[in-house]
């Protein structure tokens, strides 16, 4: 079993994002287990493009902020990261009101690279997927 840092929670990470861009996004965590990480955001002014959608930057900002709590969680003490790698699919758009549901689930975490997936749904529906590559960074 993985080393696992159980002091990420999401009142940890509710403190450790203040005044940070995800914060500003209103990016909420929800939960943080060893297994998983879930977090939100209710779509309102702050994520659409021109058209009144959810802008890709919204949807990334999302999906990478709850992997990064993901990767926090599974990191040993005192070791860090950067994102090498991400793909992100959007399946459906999103809308002012909408809540997104982002869920992000380790594939691999090695010494020097962790792998997460994050699936964002609407209510019961997929409608984004985020595959991210990490960088373990030492001390």
């Amino acid at each position: 079993m993985p080393r696992t840092n159980p002091e990420i929670t999401p009142e940890s990470l509710r403190a450790r994002v203040a005044g940070s861009f995800p914060a500003d996004l209103g990016v909420e965590p929800l939960e943080v287990t060893d297994e998983r990480s879930i977090g939100r955001i209710v779509v309102d002014e702050r994520h659409l493009h021109p058209g009144g959608l959810v802008h890709g930057g919204a949807w990334v900002a999302l999906a990478d902020s709850v992997a990064a709590w993901q990767t926090f969680r599974r990191l040993p003490p005192g070791h860090d990261f950067t994102t090498v790698e991400m793909k992100l699919n959007v399946f459906a758009a999103g809308r002012p009101g909408d809540e997104l549901i982002a869920t992000a689930e380790h594939l691999h975490a090695g010494r020097s690279t962790h792998v997460v997936e994050v699936r964002v749904h609407r209510a019961e529906r997929l409608v984004a997927n985020l595959l991210v590559t990490q960088l373990v960074i030492s001390p």
